[in-house]
């Protein structure tokens, strides 16, 4: 039996990297996924694939900013599926400034995306779980979101430090509702949203050496940290931070 059998799941971002990894690996233990993005031909590309492989997902257009798209998101969970486990805020962009110089559309952007979609995506899970007698939240910070780094966007490490303590304070409320949530923090991980980075050998040298195990991390790296707090394995796991990052916070 899938160590997510029976179980229903909501994932933003899921049209490519590390959210088409993260809704695939669900669905082959077994939980039955809806999973949002605004790239619809890939999204629909990844449900074709997981669905031939027997899985069952649903693909939903879902801007992560939009409210009333992460609202028909939870509805198509519950009435397809009959209710809502697992909620994975995976959504997020990484602008490749590295200056505090970002223009204040740049830094809107950010927090829209990585912070308040985060928000937005809790909100409307909650209603949704309290009805199911509970759930896990899986918020995506980075470490970013823990320790400033001079390779990181100023804006990126606000939003995902936000996301940090954000679910912190949602862990605290909800507890009582049988309700967890979780941050996890990914250190240098070779996705879509990093694509940009291989333009510059350099600093993907620079990040490199600075990870002990002495590589770039896999969206499947991620996953599997994220399976574990989907899961009833982390019962009683909350309010807490899974660092998925090779080693690099740890000098």
């Amino acid at each position: 039996m899938g160590r997510l059998e029976g179980k229903v799941a909501l994932i933003s971002g899921g049209a490519r990297g590390q959210g088409a990894v993260e809704t695939e690996l669900f669905s082959n233990e077994g939980a039955k996924v809806v999973f949002g993005d605004i790239r619809d031909d890939e999204g629909k590309q990844v449900e074709a694939k997981i669905r031939e492989l027997g899985g069952d997902v649903t693909y939903i257009h879902m801007d992560a900013t939009n409210e009333e798209d992460w609202q028909k998101a939870v509805a198509l969970a519950e009435s397809q599926y009959g209710k809502l486990d697992i909620l994975v805020n995976n959504a997020g962009i990484s602008p490749p400034e590295r200056q505090i110089d970002i223009t204040v559309e740049q830094w809107d952007a950010v927090m829209d995306i990585n912070a308040k979609g985060v928000f937005l995506g809790t909100k409307h899970a909650i209603p949704a779980m309290q009805r199911a007698g509970g759930g896990s939240i899986i918020n995506i910070s980075s470490i970013a979101g823990i320790v400033g780094r001079p390779l990181a966007s100023p804006a990126y490490a606000a939003s995902k430090g936000a996301v940090r303590v954000f679910s912190k304070s949602t862990a605290a409320q909800h507890a009582s509702d049988n309700i967890r949530c979780n941050s996890v923090h990914p250190g240098p991980i070779d996705t879509p949203m990093t694509a940009f980075r291989k333009d510059d050998p350099a600093a993907i040298a620079e990040s490199v050496a600075r990870v002990p195990i002495g590589r770039t991390g896999q969206p499947e790296d991620v996953a599997y940290g994220v399976l574990y707090l989907a899961s009833d394995e982390s019962s009683f796991v909350t309010g807490s931070e899974l660092v998925i990052d090779g080693g690099f916070l740890a000098q």
